[in-house]
């Protein structure tokens, strides 16, 4: 528990206007903007607060908790919050977090918008389908997010729209940003800053400027990286609202008309319990999300909730991420600065009818990590043991830089999040299964972005260039399983977050995305999520008791 935030005691008799499933990126957001409309808001989180001290980023074996207790993958961390995910059919592990602050706690924080383009591409590529909505239509949600959680970058980017100005300048790039920066100027493409919420300069209350430290994907332990436990929660309990944690969501209840009203689930303590609401708004991510849908089955939903169209869990996209990486021995001050939110190239993101793929990718420069990580193979092949080993070993540690390539991978109805029939968590609840697998699309697409990736690297000198063509631990983008759209047929909600089938339920996370963009989604979870609040806000007082 936060020290300086308490969980209330649980009322049976309270109905909340609001009841919110999940306080990661989206509900932190909307519990705050509902909070301080005035609607009484209730938050049930699986997971628990977490203390800034405790981060492993401040020990010396950062590593190896890297690789157990602060794991990406929930299959591997294990934590009594955490709940298993069947991941045999697919090539990529879902990587999430449950706790305040949900998968931002573990995040980059590197957080680029989506194009414009990214709306319509059936309109303008013919493939997927063009969201309900336009870029216009959340720009000021981006802006008011940004705003919020802190965003450093530079405006200028001739990819992008112009954009307001950021709160805080860049986080400097680097001897070996420039080192990148200048290849891609000499092959004439795209580079910029990358934007991120991590703190460049002092920014929010009491929290420094980022100390380079490089390895704060488990948690910043000076804080200087945003996350919503930070920016959003204590705005939303200031403003009345009421976060309980270690609650395990069983099941979404509704009425015998099929409406919400509320949710069944175990507090910390194992017992049963159930929170009544005038309505639900699911935050649980892309995966946790559509299993909780699956999960709250009734006469009125037999296919589970909001889901007479069929589509809640279907469409799961991940992103298609690969890594390539290069080794620049004679690099001048290696490995200073975070590990990611250096530069970006965003040259190849639009379809170019010249390529046999539909869409395109974002490069993202990436910094090589601790000796563990990089005698584990890291952006390369494992250092071999034997002779070469400390031979190898020198030349790659400090010395590696490469970049993460996140490819817009197209929704596919046949990659899915379903109900394990034998899999179960620790409260006997059924676990998600995941089926995926990668289109032949984003195949020829990482084809494409791995050769031009080695090609500028070659340019920046490396001497050694290794490739991971499908990263298994990056399914950090839960992303479309339960779609917004206009036809209640062909989508799960409407543009608003509404479900089409009950009135009094929302989705704000990244289930209702339409398509991925090739881009980190977290800035687009968070303002639809805050447009969505909005919309209760102004056009549903009926569910303000």
């Amino acid at each position: 528990m936060h020290p300086a935030m308490s969980d209330q005691t649980h009322d049976p008799n309270r109905t909340a206007d609001v009841l919110i499933i999940g306080a990661g990126a989206s509900g932190g957001a909307a519990a705050a903007w509902l909070s301080e409309a005035g609607f009484d808001v209730v938050c049930l989180e699986q997971g628990h607060w977490q203390d800034a001290a405790t981060y492993p980023t401040a020990d010396a074996d950062y590593e190896f908790k890297q690789m157990s207790s602060w794991s990406y993958n929930p299959n591997v961390r294990k934590l009594p919050e955490d709940y298993p995910v069947n991941t045999s059919d697919s090539p990529i592990n879902p990587v999430m977090f449950n706790g305040v602050g949900g998968s931002t706690i573990m995040w980059a924080a590197h957080t680029p918008r989506f194009h414009p383009s990214d709306f319509r591409v059936k309109t303008l590529d013919g493939v997927a389908d063009d969201w309900p909505i336009s870029y216009q239509d959340i720009e000021p949600w981006y802006d008011l997010n940004d705003g919020i959680m802190g965003c450093a970058g530079i405006a200028g980017d001739p990819a992008n729209p112009p954009r307001s100005p950021r709160p805080m300048p860049p986080i400097p790039i680097g001897h070996d940003g420039e080192m990148i920066a200048a290849a891609f100027e000499r092959l004439g493409w795209h580079w910029w800053p990358s934007d991120n919420y991590v703190n460049s300069v002092r920014f929010g209350e009491g929290r420094d400027a980022c100390n380079f430290c490089g390895h704060n994907l488990m948690g910043c332990y000076q804080r200087a990286k945003s996350s919503t436990d930070l920016n959003y929660w204590p705005r939303a309990i200031n403003h009345g609202a009421e976060l309980r944690t270690g609650c395990r969501v069983s099941e979404i209840t509704t009425d015998s008309s099929g409406r919400a009203t509320g949710a069944r689930y175990f507090d910390s303590e194992g017992n049963t319990q159930h929170q009544s609401a005038r309505s639900v708004i699911m935050a649980s991510n892309g995966v946790g999300t559509p299993r909780l849908l699956l999960m709250s089955k009734s006469d009125a939903h037999p296919n589970g909730l909001a889901n007479g169209s069929r589509l809640v869990g279907k469409n799961l996209m991940f992103h298609a991420f690969a890594i390539v990486a290069g080794v620049f021995p004679e690099h001048k001050e290696p490995w200073v600065g975070p590990l990611a939110n250096i530069i970006q190239s965003q040259e190849f993101y639009e379809t170019d009818p010249n390529n046999d793929f539909s869409r395109g990718y974002t490069f993202q420069m990436n910094r090589g990590q601790g000796p563990g990580w990089t005698a584990r193979g890291g952006f390369s092949d494992r250092v071999p043991w034997g002779k070469d080993h400390h031979s190898v070993m020198d030349q790659r540690f400090r010395n590696t830089v490469g970049f993460g390539i996140i490819g817009d991978d197209l929704p596919e109805e046949h990659n899915t999040v379903t109900l394990d029939p034998n899999l179960k968590d620790s409260s006997g609840l059924p676990s998600p299964k995941i089926n995926y697998a990668l289109s032949d699309n984003s195949r020829r697409m990482m084809i494409h972005a791995i050769d031009k990736g080695t090609e500028v690297l070659k340019e920046a000198g490396a001497t050694e260039v290794t490739v991971d063509p499908l990263m298994r631990e990056s399914g950090w983008h839960l992303l479309g399983t339960a779609r917004m759209g206009n036809d209640p047929e062909r989508s799960v909600v409407d543009a608003n977050g509404q479900s089409h089938e009950v009135d009094n339920l929302f989705i704000i996370d990244g289930s209702v995305f339409v398509t991925g963009a090739a881009v980190n989604p977290t800035p687009t979870i968070q303002a639809l999520a805050l447009r969505t609040a909005d919309y209760i806000v102004n056009q549903r007082q009926d569910l303000k008791g």
